[in-house]
């Protein structure tokens, strides 16, 4: 474990060059890891695991478009592919990657086959946090860990198999055995995390709630919305108003900042550029910092728990998702981005 100043906090962080594959894969020598749920994380987080020389199989329903993408993947029923049950049945080590919906739905079957000594693994502390809210309580016996990669499945197995990896928190909320740090740490670094840091079930899902909801995804759509409004009121065509809302963000801008900072990128930009950024960033600030402390209190006294959990039991809601995703799919501002995008200069 290595001590490393983040701005001048000190954190302790588990990094490859001190907790390398080969240790990985010796810890978990003996277990049979069951990666139940194959949707978001479970495809990502499977696949680098097989290619680590871990001993993987895949629990989930039978017949749904998961099952289908996990046979595409190469996963084989009856060897490597089975009902959840069965999957939790044969595992040392269960990785609970359902989506918090499903967890709730499927936790009294899993939790028969989560026997003395087994492991069981979360990439988000939703379930056990709120556990008044999803009844998720697990055995008094098993070891319960978290390894959340900072980013989706997706992008943690592009990145593995570009010899790169994803940044992943890491908890311990049961040690049973007394090797649930080492299991933790195993399965974070065969998953392909880049480094882990440590946290607790709770602070990961106040942080990553508050995170979708606010910069990740909440945020930075309703201020892509109302600078592009803004501008197309004010009479900008929406290929103008799309380029210098969206395009720019996230072609020229946001690589700048993942390269080197936020700093980096300011210089790297026009004096012109500079000097209004720094005059209206703090306005911004002042703006938005009240909205995130009311999300960030929402997120704490469960309430957004309760919705998540609400929304998700309603038997039409995902004919309503869809209803909403398609309201934004077809705005004028995303039909602008569509056509934005078949413009950019092929390789």
């Amino acid at each position: 474990m290595a001590t490393i100043n983040f701005g001048g906090v000190e954190e302790n962080v588990v990094k490859r060059n001190e907790f390398p594959l080969e240790k990985a894969k010796e810890v978990l020598k003996s277990e049979t890891v069951a990666v139940i749920g194959y949707g978001v994380q479970g495809p990502g987080q499977a696949l680098n695991l097989k290619d680590n020389g871990v001993n993987v199989i895949v629990g989930q329903r039978k017949g749904t478009n998961s099952w289908k993408k996990a046979l595409a993947d190469g996963w084989e029923e009856g060897k490597t592919l089975f009902e959840v049950e069965e999957a939790c049945k044969k595992a040392t080590v269960v990785m609970n990657l359902l989506s918090d919906a499903g967890q709730i739905q499927a936790w009294e079957g899993m939790k028969k086959h989560l026997s003395k000594g087994k492991a069981l693994y979360f990439s988000h502390g939703f379930g056990v946090t709120f556990h008044e809210k999803t009844g998720i309580v697990p055995p008094k016996d098993v070891d319960v860990v978290l390894v959340a990669p900072k980013g989706s499945g997706t992008s943690l197995r592009s990145l593995f198999l570009n010899g790169e990896g994803l940044n992943s928190s890491y908890a311990v909320f049961q040690d049973a055995t007394g090797k649930a740090t080492d299991r933790a740490l195993a399965l974070g670094i065969a998953i392909s995390s880049g480094y882990l840091f440590e946290t607790t079930f709770q602070k990961e899902v106040y942080s990553d709630l508050t995170g979708e909801r606010g910069v990740l995804m909440g945020a930075v759509a309703g201020l892509f919305e109302a600078q592009f409004n803004v501008l197309r009121q004010r009479g900008h065509s929406p290929s103008e108003a799309f380029n210098e809302t969206v395009e720019e963000f996230t072609q020229s801008l946001m690589p700048l900042i993942a390269e080197n900072g936020m700093d980096w990128m300011f210089a790297n930009c026009s004096t012109t550029a500079q000097r209004g950024a720094l005059d209206w960033k703090g306005k911004f600030r002042a703006a938005t910092e009240p909205v995130l402390n009311e999300l960030y209190d929402s997120v704490v006294s469960g309430k957004e728990a309760e919705i998540v959990i609400e929304a998700n039991s309603k038997p039409d809601y995902r004919e309503k998702l869809e209803e909403e995703l398609h309201v934004m799919h077809t705005s004028e501002l995303w039909q602008t981005g569509l056509e934005v995008r078949k413009l950019r200069p092929k390789k």
